[in-house]
């Protein structure tokens, strides 16, 4: 059955600053949905004159309807520590994280976990997300089945490790490569979920670990590998000490057969022109996570020099470290950084990060991403007055660029009235 969704309707066909043809906004739009999948999008006047009048048609006069986000870089067992005081990477590993994830050895715990996480993401309308797991196989196993429970494109793998971790959370390269592959068989492809070889980064995986991940890219091409790159100077040093031989960080990866069209790399603050320059030679992506590098005290990401190589950026939330689900919060802080560096990030590239750029970045831009004919149908209704500043500012906006930024400034998942996984309703807030 057709299903039709009217209001304006906002998309990307390319990155913003590519051509003036790569935003396509409809002040009046109709959006429809056949099968879970995109049969047309226009004007609202013209396709009402054109398809049937019996087609059922959802009227939003006061939203704007965009792709669902996408989410290139968050820890689901981090749930557990968000908005924890102080302490930067290192420490934040030890003090925080490890302890938190040892807790999802227990496949019930995870279970419960996986299905809290997967319902913040949906409610902040994230329609798609690369995930982190941990160690333990029945932690990505738990959060597969919560993602295939609601139809969600979802990327995540079980973590590789090592070393330089508490011992409840360390593998071996033959434990992380057999239950990486047993994973891979039971998940990859099935229903819209995908797999991630993810080593959590060089420092916590001995070069067997990483050559036995490079050999699981080599077996399933069509995986993607994520992990963490140059993002605080003290694992910098540590890299140093440990990898010394190499030039530089991402040298390392490179080295091991894992800086590849197919990898994502966490955050990427600290890159230098070499490493940015092999990272667009091979055509990986950075998750660019701003909160996180704020709360953190990482740094800040040189997005002008990441624009000039042309590298491939999607935007992540990192929780825990980050300090929120909501990708509005995301591009909020996203911008502030830009402006402590005197760099613009206008409010539609900002958008295309949190939409097409994330599914180009994690290789799902073929499915969703945009309103193409024939995409998958995940898609978001944004409420312009969702609280009351939210309305009383709308009223003051002219320009769809305004309302835009209005929103990424001053809205949270408040503002996410409606999730649509492939045309279906999968949360709706109540007022």
């Amino acid at each position: 059955m057709v299903q039709g969704y009217r209001a304006r309707i906002l998309h990307c066909l390319d990155k913003p600053s590519v051509s003036n043809d790569s935003i396509q906004y409809f002040e009046d739009g109709l959006l429809l949905v056949e099968k879970g999948r995109v049969k047309a999008l226009g004007p609202a006047q013209q396709l009402l004159a054109e398809i049937a009048a019996d087609i059922p048609i959802k009227h939003y006069p006061d939203a704007i309807i965009s792709p669902g986000f996408i989410d290139c870089h968050i820890h689901y067992p981090q749930v557990d520590i968000i908005a924890s005081y102080g302490k930067q990477l290192m420490q934040w590993l030890e003090t925080y994280t490890f302890p938190a994830e040892l807790r999802y050895a227990d496949a019930e715990y995870a279970k419960q976990a996986a299905e809290f996480f997967v319902q913040q993401l949906l409610m902040n309308g994230t329609t798609s997300a690369l995930v982190f797991s941990t160690v333990h196989r029945v932690s990505a196993e738990a959060l597969f089945q919560a993602a295939f429970a609601q139809n969600m494109r979802l990327i995540t793998g079980k973590v590789l490790m090592d070393r330089l971790a508490p011992e409840g959370l360390l593998d071996t390269a033959e434990i992380g490569y057999s239950d990486s592959k047993q994973l891979i068989e039971a998940w990859h492809h099935r229903g819209r979920l995908g797999y991630a070889v993810t080593p959590r980064f060089a420092l916590t995986s001995t070069p067997e670990q990483l050559h036995s991940a490079a050999a699981l890219l080599r077996e399933y091409p069509d995986v993607l590998m994520q992990t963490h790159l140059s993002e605080n100077l003290e694992e910098l040093s540590a890299i140093k000490n440990i990898y010394g031989e190499f030039g530089a960080y991402a040298d390392v990866y490179q080295h091991f057969d894992l800086l590849t069209e197919r990898s994502v790399f966490a955050h990427g603050i600290h890159l230098n022109h070499h490493e940015m320059s092999r990272l667009v030679i091979a055509d990986a992506a950075v998750a660019f996570c701003p909160t996180s590098n704020l709360f953190l005290g990482s740094g800040l990401f040189h997005m002008a020099m990441a624009k000039r190589y042309k590298l491939k950026i999607g935007l992540g939330t990192d929780i825990g470290a980050g300090t929120s689900f909501s990708m509005l919060q995301t591009m909020n802080e996203a911008y502030k950084i830009q402006q402590l560096q005197h760099n613009e990030l206008p409010p539609l590239e900002s958008f295309y990060l949190a939409t097409l750029g994330g599914a180009r970045a994690l290789h799902i831009d073929s499915k969703v991403g945009n309103f193409e004919i024939g995409k998958e149908a995940d898609f978001i209704v944004l409420d312009m007055k969702a609280t009351p500043l939210l309305n009383y500012r709308y009223q003051r906006t002219k320009t769809i660029q305004e309302q835009l930024f209005m929103l990424q400034v001053l809205g949270d998942d408040r503002v996410i009235a409606e999730t649509y996984l492939m045309g279906k309703q999968v949360y709706c807030r109540i007022n």
